[in-house]
Protein backbone atom coordinates (compact mmCIF):
# COMPACT_ATOMS: atom_id res chain seq x y z
CA UNK A 1 0.00 0.00 0.00
CA UNK A 2 1.44 3.33 -1.13
CA UNK A 3 0.12 6.50 0.49
CA UNK A 4 0.12 9.86 -1.24
CA UNK A 5 0.71 11.30 2.20
CA UNK A 6 0.26 15.01 1.51
CA UNK A 7 -3.00 14.35 -0.33
CA UNK A 8 -4.29 12.43 2.69
CA UNK A 9 -3.21 14.83 5.43
CA UNK A 10 -4.58 17.73 3.37
CA UNK A 11 -7.96 15.96 3.32
CA UNK A 12 -7.63 15.17 7.01
CA UNK A 13 -6.96 18.84 7.74
CA UNK A 14 -10.21 19.90 6.11
CA UNK A 15 -12.15 16.88 7.36
CA UNK A 16 -11.28 17.13 11.07
CA UNK A 17 -12.22 20.31 13.01
CA UNK A 18 -9.31 22.55 13.95
CA UNK A 19 -10.69 22.51 17.47
CA UNK A 20 -8.72 19.24 17.76
CA UNK A 21 -5.64 20.62 19.48
CA UNK A 22 -2.60 19.64 21.50
CA UNK A 23 -2.40 20.53 25.20
CA UNK A 24 -0.55 23.75 24.30
CA UNK A 25 -3.32 24.76 21.88
CA UNK A 26 -1.53 23.81 18.64
CA UNK A 27 -3.97 22.39 16.03
CA UNK A 28 -3.27 18.70 15.40
CA UNK A 29 -6.36 17.91 13.30
CA UNK A 30 -4.24 16.86 10.27
CA UNK A 31 -2.02 14.67 12.45
CA UNK A 32 -4.87 12.87 14.17
CA UNK A 33 -6.91 12.70 10.98
CA UNK A 34 -4.05 11.04 9.11
CA UNK A 35 -3.55 8.53 11.93
CA UNK A 36 -7.27 7.75 11.75
CA UNK A 37 -6.99 7.27 7.98
CA UNK A 38 -4.07 4.86 8.33
CA UNK A 39 -5.94 2.91 11.01
CA UNK A 40 -8.94 2.47 8.71
CA UNK A 41 -6.73 1.41 5.82
CA UNK A 42 -4.85 -1.14 7.92
CA UNK A 43 -8.04 -2.57 9.41
CA UNK A 44 -9.85 -2.76 6.08
CA UNK A 45 -7.12 -3.78 3.64
CA UNK A 46 -4.50 -5.53 5.84
CA UNK A 47 -1.45 -4.52 3.77
CA UNK A 48 1.80 -6.42 4.32
CA UNK A 49 3.83 -3.35 3.36
CA UNK A 50 2.90 0.31 3.70
CA UNK A 51 4.92 3.31 2.52
CA UNK A 52 4.11 6.93 3.29
CA UNK A 53 5.33 8.64 0.10
CA UNK A 54 6.30 12.29 0.57
CA UNK A 55 6.76 15.39 -1.58
CA UNK A 56 10.46 16.16 -1.21
CA UNK A 57 9.83 18.76 -3.93
CA UNK A 58 6.20 19.60 -4.69
CA UNK A 59 7.12 21.67 -7.80
CA UNK A 60 10.31 20.19 -9.29
CA UNK A 61 12.34 22.62 -11.36
CA UNK A 62 12.78 20.05 -14.14
CA UNK A 63 9.02 20.07 -14.66
CA UNK A 64 8.85 23.88 -14.48
CA UNK A 65 11.64 24.14 -17.07
CA UNK A 66 9.46 22.18 -19.50
CA UNK A 67 6.15 23.89 -18.68
CA UNK A 68 6.69 27.17 -16.77
CA UNK A 69 3.01 27.35 -15.78
CA UNK A 70 3.28 24.05 -13.88
CA UNK A 71 1.70 24.73 -10.46
CA UNK A 72 2.63 28.40 -10.90
CA UNK A 73 -0.76 29.59 -9.65
CA UNK A 74 -0.14 27.85 -6.31
CA UNK A 75 3.04 29.87 -5.84
CA UNK A 76 1.12 33.07 -6.61
CA UNK A 77 -1.73 32.13 -4.28
CA UNK A 78 0.64 31.68 -1.36
CA UNK A 79 1.23 35.45 -1.47
CA UNK A 80 -2.44 36.37 -1.70
CA UNK A 81 -4.92 36.90 1.09
CA UNK A 82 -8.32 35.29 1.35
CA UNK A 83 -9.45 31.69 1.64
CA UNK A 84 -8.48 29.34 -1.15
CA UNK A 85 -8.26 25.57 -1.01
CA UNK A 86 -5.07 25.56 -3.07
CA UNK A 87 -3.22 27.51 -0.37
CA UNK A 88 -1.60 25.39 2.32
CA UNK A 89 -3.07 26.94 5.48
CA UNK A 90 -0.56 28.20 7.99
CA UNK A 91 -2.01 25.91 10.65
CA UNK A 92 -1.31 22.90 8.44
CA UNK A 93 2.37 23.50 7.66
CA UNK A 94 3.48 23.24 11.32
CA UNK A 95 1.75 19.86 11.57
CA UNK A 96 3.83 18.25 8.82
CA UNK A 97 7.00 17.80 10.93
CA UNK A 98 4.84 16.28 13.68
CA UNK A 99 3.39 13.81 11.16
CA UNK A 100 6.90 12.90 10.03
CA UNK A 101 8.13 12.40 13.61
CA UNK A 102 5.15 10.21 14.51
CA UNK A 103 5.51 8.03 11.40
CA UNK A 104 9.23 7.62 12.12
CA UNK A 105 8.64 6.69 15.76
CA UNK A 106 6.00 4.18 14.69
CA UNK A 107 8.35 2.65 12.17
CA UNK A 108 6.10 3.30 9.17
CA UNK A 109 8.33 3.76 6.13
CA UNK A 110 8.46 7.36 4.95
CA UNK A 111 10.09 8.03 1.58
CA UNK A 112 10.70 11.33 -0.18
CA UNK A 113 13.48 11.99 -2.70
CA UNK A 114 14.75 15.32 -4.10
CA UNK A 115 13.86 16.61 -6.69
CA UNK A 116 10.71 14.49 -7.02
CA UNK A 117 7.11 14.59 -5.96
CA UNK A 118 5.38 11.84 -4.00
CA UNK A 119 3.70 10.78 -7.27
CA UNK A 120 7.13 9.92 -8.68
CA UNK A 121 8.07 7.86 -5.63
CA UNK A 122 4.73 6.05 -5.93
CA UNK A 123 5.29 5.42 -9.65
CA UNK A 124 8.73 3.99 -9.04
CA UNK A 125 7.63 1.76 -6.17
CA UNK A 126 4.58 0.55 -8.09
CA UNK A 127 6.84 -0.38 -10.99
CA UNK A 128 9.19 -2.35 -8.74
CA UNK A 129 6.45 -4.21 -6.85
CA UNK A 130 6.14 -7.95 -7.42
CA UNK A 131 2.67 -8.27 -5.92
CA UNK A 132 -0.62 -6.36 -5.78
CA UNK A 133 -0.39 -2.61 -5.12
CA UNK A 134 -3.02 -0.31 -3.67
CA UNK A 135 -2.27 3.40 -4.17
CA UNK A 136 -4.24 5.63 -1.80
CA UNK A 137 -4.55 9.17 -3.18
CA UNK A 138 -6.96 11.98 -3.79
CA UNK A 139 -4.98 12.93 -6.92
CA UNK A 140 -6.46 11.66 -10.17
CA UNK A 141 -3.07 12.00 -11.89
CA UNK A 142 -2.16 8.63 -10.39
CA UNK A 143 -4.93 6.91 -12.36
CA UNK A 144 -2.20 6.54 -14.99
CA UNK A 145 -0.63 3.77 -12.89
CA UNK A 146 -3.72 1.54 -12.90
CA UNK A 147 -2.78 -1.83 -14.39
CA UNK A 148 -5.01 -4.88 -13.98
CA UNK A 149 -2.34 -7.27 -15.25
CA UNK A 150 0.05 -6.17 -12.49
CA UNK A 151 -2.77 -5.78 -9.94
CA UNK A 152 -2.13 -2.07 -9.45
CA UNK A 153 -5.21 -0.07 -8.53
CA UNK A 154 -5.98 3.32 -7.02
CA UNK A 155 -8.11 3.75 -3.91
CA UNK A 156 -9.54 7.26 -4.28
CA UNK A 157 -11.14 8.74 -1.14
CA UNK A 158 -14.66 10.02 -1.72
CA UNK A 159 -15.31 10.93 1.92
CA UNK A 160 -12.47 10.49 4.37
CA UNK A 161 -11.08 7.04 3.70
CA UNK A 162 -14.17 5.28 4.91
CA UNK A 163 -15.54 5.50 1.37
CA UNK A 164 -12.96 4.62 -1.27
CA UNK A 165 -13.53 4.48 -5.00
CA UNK A 166 -11.69 1.38 -6.25
CA UNK A 167 -10.18 2.49 -9.53
CA UNK A 168 -9.26 -0.33 -11.91
CA UNK A 169 -9.18 -0.53 -15.71
CA UNK A 170 -12.90 -1.25 -15.98
CA UNK A 171 -13.69 1.87 -13.95
CA UNK A 172 -11.33 3.99 -16.06
CA UNK A 173 -12.82 2.76 -19.32
CA UNK A 174 -16.34 3.39 -18.06
CA UNK A 175 -15.53 6.90 -16.80
CA UNK A 176 -12.95 8.14 -19.30
CA UNK A 177 -12.85 5.52 -22.09
CA UNK A 178 -9.10 5.02 -21.55
CA UNK A 179 -6.76 2.67 -19.69
CA UNK A 180 -4.03 3.74 -17.24
CA UNK A 181 -1.42 4.88 -19.80
CA UNK A 182 -4.19 6.47 -21.85
CA UNK A 183 -5.07 8.67 -18.88
CA UNK A 184 -1.74 10.49 -19.34
CA UNK A 185 -2.62 11.42 -22.93
CA UNK A 186 -6.16 12.37 -21.88
CA UNK A 187 -4.82 14.67 -19.16
CA UNK A 188 -2.31 16.25 -21.55
CA UNK A 189 -4.94 17.03 -24.18
CA UNK A 190 -7.63 18.13 -21.72
CA UNK A 191 -5.28 20.10 -19.50
CA UNK A 192 -5.53 20.47 -15.75
CA UNK A 193 -5.97 23.94 -14.22
CA UNK A 194 -5.11 22.62 -10.75
CA UNK A 195 -1.62 21.72 -12.01
CA UNK A 196 -1.21 24.63 -14.40
CA UNK A 197 -1.37 22.42 -17.50
CA UNK A 198 -2.89 24.45 -20.34
CA UNK A 199 -4.06 21.53 -22.48
CA UNK A 200 -5.04 22.05 -26.12
CA UNK A 201 -7.57 24.89 -26.53
CA UNK A 202 -10.91 23.55 -27.70
CA UNK A 203 -10.06 19.93 -26.82
CA UNK A 204 -12.08 18.97 -23.77
CA UNK A 205 -12.30 15.65 -21.99
CA UNK A 206 -14.90 14.08 -24.28
CA UNK A 207 -13.15 15.19 -27.47
CA UNK A 208 -9.81 13.98 -26.12
CA UNK A 209 -11.32 10.56 -25.35
CA UNK A 210 -12.81 10.34 -28.87
CA UNK A 211 -9.47 11.25 -30.47
CA UNK A 212 -7.65 8.66 -28.39
CA UNK A 213 -10.23 6.05 -29.32
CA UNK A 214 -9.79 6.88 -33.00
CA UNK A 215 -6.00 7.21 -33.13
CA UNK A 216 -4.76 5.12 -30.20
CA UNK A 217 -2.49 7.52 -28.38
CA UNK A 218 -0.98 10.99 -28.52
CA UNK A 219 1.59 9.93 -31.12
CA UNK A 220 -1.21 8.54 -33.30
CA UNK A 221 -3.17 11.76 -32.98
CA UNK A 222 -0.17 13.87 -33.98
CA UNK A 223 0.47 11.56 -36.95
CA UNK A 224 -3.13 12.22 -37.99
CA UNK A 225 -2.45 15.97 -37.83
CA UNK A 226 0.14 15.49 -40.57
CA UNK A 227 -2.12 13.23 -42.63
CA UNK A 228 -4.55 15.22 -44.79
CA UNK A 229 -6.65 12.08 -45.23
CA UNK A 230 -7.26 11.59 -41.50
CA UNK A 231 -10.66 12.25 -40.00
CA UNK A 232 -9.65 15.29 -37.94
CA UNK A 233 -11.80 18.36 -38.38
CA UNK A 234 -10.02 21.47 -39.70
CA UNK A 235 -10.29 23.17 -36.29
CA UNK A 236 -8.91 20.12 -34.47
CA UNK A 237 -6.03 19.86 -36.90
CA UNK A 238 -5.22 23.56 -36.48
CA UNK A 239 -5.42 23.53 -32.69
CA UNK A 240 -3.31 20.40 -32.35
CA UNK A 241 -0.74 21.72 -34.81
CA UNK A 242 -0.48 25.01 -32.91
CA UNK A 243 0.00 23.08 -29.64
CA UNK A 244 2.96 21.02 -30.93
CA UNK A 245 5.50 22.64 -28.62
CA UNK A 246 3.34 21.97 -25.54
CA UNK A 247 2.50 18.43 -26.65
CA UNK A 248 6.19 17.64 -27.18
CA UNK A 249 7.13 18.32 -23.54
CA UNK A 250 3.89 17.62 -21.65
CA UNK A 251 4.31 13.82 -21.49
CA UNK A 252 7.48 14.14 -19.40
CA UNK A 253 5.71 16.56 -17.06
CA UNK A 254 2.46 14.61 -16.66
CA UNK A 255 3.86 11.08 -16.62
CA UNK A 256 5.11 10.12 -13.17
CA UNK A 257 8.75 9.15 -12.97
CA UNK A 258 9.57 5.46 -12.76
CA UNK A 259 13.28 5.78 -12.03
CA UNK A 260 13.50 7.70 -8.75
CA UNK A 261 16.72 6.71 -6.91
CA UNK A 262 15.17 5.26 -3.78
CA UNK A 263 16.96 5.03 -0.43
CA UNK A 264 17.22 1.74 1.42
CA UNK A 265 14.19 1.25 3.66
CA UNK A 266 11.99 -1.45 5.12
CA UNK A 267 8.43 -1.23 3.75
CA UNK A 268 7.03 -3.86 6.11
CA UNK A 269 4.12 -2.65 8.21
CA UNK A 270 5.37 -2.61 11.82
CA UNK A 271 3.56 -4.54 14.55
CA UNK A 272 5.31 -2.59 17.34
CA UNK A 273 6.64 1.00 17.45
CA UNK A 274 10.22 1.44 16.33
CA UNK A 275 10.91 3.98 19.09
CA UNK A 276 8.36 3.58 21.92
CA UNK A 277 9.94 6.28 24.11
CA UNK A 278 9.88 8.87 21.34
CA UNK A 279 6.31 7.90 20.47
CA UNK A 280 5.20 8.28 24.10
CA UNK A 281 6.77 11.73 24.21
CA UNK A 282 5.09 12.77 20.95
CA UNK A 283 1.73 11.40 22.12
CA UNK A 284 1.90 13.38 25.36
CA UNK A 285 3.18 16.61 23.80
CA UNK A 286 0.70 16.69 20.95
CA UNK A 287 -2.28 15.03 22.62
CA UNK A 288 -2.60 12.24 20.07
CA UNK A 289 -4.73 10.17 22.43
CA UNK A 290 -7.20 7.71 20.97
CA UNK A 291 -6.07 8.31 17.37
CA UNK A 292 -2.65 6.87 18.14
CA UNK A 293 -4.02 4.18 20.45
CA UNK A 294 -6.34 2.85 17.74
CA UNK A 295 -3.53 2.77 15.18
CA UNK A 296 -1.24 0.92 17.58
CA UNK A 297 -4.00 -1.62 18.22
CA UNK A 298 -4.53 -2.07 14.48
CA UNK A 299 -0.82 -2.59 13.88
CA UNK A 300 -0.50 -5.01 16.78
CA UNK A 301 -3.58 -6.96 15.77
Amino acid sequence: MLLDTASLYFRAYFGVPDSVRAPDGTPVNAVRGLLNFITQLVQTHHPDDLVACMDADWRPQWRVDLIPSYKAHRVAEETETGPDEEVVPDTLSPQVPIIEDVLDALGIARVGVEPYEADDVIGTLAGLATGPVDIVTGDRDLFQLVDDAREVRVLYPLKGVGSLQVTDEAWLRDKYAVNGPGYVDLAILRGDPSDGLPGVPGIGEKTAAKLLDAYGDLAGIMAAVGDPMSGLTPSQRKRLDEARDYLAVAPKVVRVASDVPLPDFDPALPTEPRDPAALDELAARWGLGSSLERLLAALHG
